[in-house]
């Protein structure tokens, strides 16, 4: 038998049966034919007749299935049959083929073979005669799980077989064995096929895991927001594949979406933009697509504007206008004040330097790309008066600098009161007796105090000039000068005695040695 366009096969029962009554017999190779839709089958026959009938007697031999008015109708007038029928006859073998290419399930009927002679009434008719059964298929490899690890592929026959049925199988178009089963590793992308040995059909359709699936965008052009979108992951496997749609979440675990071939956006959103990914699976194995970035593209949101800093504006102060949105591809902004039709700047960030009253007003932002444009709230700027200079001087500031001042002029008081009351002396200073006592110096104190909450402020000045050695009998004679803040106000007092001990304190002391 030759094979047949589809693959599909053609099994034959031979079983021979010999129909005979005084000398006139058909005789059938089998007696029953299952063969998959799509395949060639053949039936064949022998005959005999009486002894005396010469072959050439033999006028008319054909097959058929139906009657007309009480007679046969032979299958090469049939219309079902049209061109699939072929007879062949050998007259010395007395033995007849009956072809039928591209069988049909309409083709499922009795074969009878029915030959005549030349003489009136001498004619015999094969009865019963073959039965053909047309399925869907032939020979089908089945896949059953054995463990986590292995599968078991059966061959299996839609048509009745013979116990003593032998499989032979194949990996890849190659033979690797005899046996009605075969052991396969799960997720093996090999083709497994198998074949009934001496039949006359070719084999089985082969089975195969998924190979990696493919993933298509129906429309391929860009994507605009409230457009109909379809994904479509499709792969080559036998037993068919199942589907199943996803997408990335980021660093989360995939979100499952479908359970079906195609992924259907009616209305697509900008929320749906995002990477997609499908698997194809069967139960030799399972396979991932490649990721399809779905980029959906819209016009921008209404934009909202914020202000730095966001208390009210000093004259003389800046600000800035920043204005944001949501927008596929990124949007431009132009900057307006109200009641103007020319921009005051572009770009997503508006400042103002040196801000005047002029400046007040209130402000929009427009955002715009090619899907469309939009335009924020009015956002009011006012201006609250004149600010400070750029280096403002507080309270704190105009404290420590006044006190800072007026030690220093105090040192220089002090210094140029007593080189006055020092007059030049060209011998030396008589030197106290050793048990002499020397008064202590005496103290001189001023105070100035500020009304501040601050840190303690606290200075030394220390003017020495330059003396030689002195005994350690000599005093040094100190005045101080102390700045200190308060909180009830500015202050000044003078002090020649009893010292204050204050921690917000500035002290200036002046040291000379006694003349000798």
């Amino acid at each position: 038998m030759s094979p047949s366009a589809g693959g599909l096969v053609v099994f034959l029962l031979s079983v021979q049966v010999i129909q005979s009554q005084d000398g006139w017999g058909v005789n059938y190779d089998q007696t029953d034919v299952c063969a998959a839709k799509g395949s060639i089958v053949f039936i064949t026959c022998d005959y005999t007749y009486p002894p005396g009938i010469d072959p050439s007697d033999i006028m008319d031999r054909f097959w058929f299935t139906k009657e007309k008015d009480g007679e046969p109708v032979d299958l090469k007038t049939d219309s079902e049959y049209s061109d699939r029928v072929r007879h062949t006859c050998y007259s010395d073998w007395k033995r007849c083929y009956l072809t039928i290419t591209d069988v049909r399930e309409s083709d499922s009927a009795e074969y009878k073979f029915r030959f005549r002679t030349n003489k009136p009434g001498e004619k015999y008719t094969g009865s019963p005669g073959v039965t053909l059964s047309v399925t869907d298929s032939g020979l089908q490899v089945q896949v059953r799980r054995s463990d986590s690890t292995w599968l078991e592929l059966t061959c299996h026959s839609s048509c009745v077989l013979s116990d003593r049925a032998e499989y032979v199988w194949y990996k890849n178009e190659k033979y690797i064995k005899r046996g009605s089963s075969l052991l396969v590793s799960s997720g093996s992308t090999d083709r497994y096929s198998c074949y009934l040995r001496g039949s006359s059909g070719q084999r089985s359709p082969a089975v195969y895991g998924p190979q990696r699936p493919s993933v298509s965008v129906s429309p391929s052009a860009e994507m605009l927001e409230g457009d109909s979108v379809t994904l479509t992951c499709s792969t080559d496997a036998n037993p068919a594949a199942n589907y199943t749609w996803y997408k990335q979440g980021g660093t989360s675990d995939p979100r499952l979406l479908s359970e079906e071939p195609h992924l259907v956006f009616s209305s697509i959103q900008s929320s749906d933009s995002g990477r997609y990914f499908c698997t194809a699976e069967n139960q030799l194995g399972r396979k991932t697509s490649d990721f399809i970035s779905i980029d959906v593209k819209y016009g921008p949101q209404r934009p909202s504007v914020s202000v730095s800093p966001s208390a009210e504006m000093l004259e003389g102060g800046s600000v800035n206008l920043t204005c944001s949105t949501d927008a596929n591809p990124a949007a431009n902004y132009t900057w307006y004040k109200e009641h103007e039709d020319s921009p005051r700047a572009s770009g997503q960030i508006f400042t103002i330097t040196d801000f005047t009253a002029e400046h007040s007003g209130n402000y929009y932002c427009e955002a715009q790309n090619e899907m469309g444009r939009s335009n924020s709230t009015l956002r009011l700027i006012t201006s609250s008066g004149k600010g400070a200079s750029p280096w403002p001087i507080t309270p704190a500031v105009f404290a420590s600098t006044s006190a800072i001042f007026l030690v220093i002029i105090r040192i220089l008081s002090v210094l140029l009161i007593r080189r006055k009351k020092s007059p030049p002396s060209s011998r030396p200073a008589e030197r106290p007796e050793n048990n002499a006592q020397i008064p202590p110096a005496e103290p001189c104190y001023a105070t100035a105090s500020f009304s501040r909450n601050q840190e303690d402020l606290l200075l030394y000045s220390n003017v020495s000039p330059a003396r030689r050695p002195r005994r350690k009998e000599e005093v040094e004679e100190v005045l101080y000068s102390r700045v200190n803040f308060e909180s009830s106000g500015a202050a000044s007092e003078r002090r020649c005695e009893g010292a204050v001990d204050d921690s917000s304190a500035l002290y200036s002391t002046v040291s000379k040695a006694p003349r000798e």
